[in-house]
């Protein structure tokens, strides 16, 4: 491999990675829309427990997907052993 695209690599990866767990993150703040969607045949109706378990959901479950990525990617950023987080 030449020394110009084992340069570009880690920086193709990063991007691959942004555009993946980028897309992940953002995927539960849909599920508000297609929950009470009246056009769906999964749609809830629209009443206050149903709003807040849909929310609920949500908030979790970006908390969660955040959480995992800053533990299992950037806490494992040790720009080689001099560490850096």
């Amino acid at each position: 491999m030449s020394s110009s695209a084992s340069n570009k690599l880690p920086k193709l990866i990063l991007a691959a990675l942004g555009v993946v767990y980028g897309d992940i993150g953002t995927s539960p703040l849909y599920a508000l829309k297609e929950a009470f969607n009246p056009a769906s045949h999964h749609a809830l109706p629209v009443t206050p427990e149903n709003v807040f378990g849909v929310l609920s959901l949500i908030v979790w479950s970006i908390l969660i997907i955040v959480t995992f990525k800053y533990v299992l990617i950037v806490l494992r950023a040790d720009n080689h052993g001099e560490g850096g987080v």
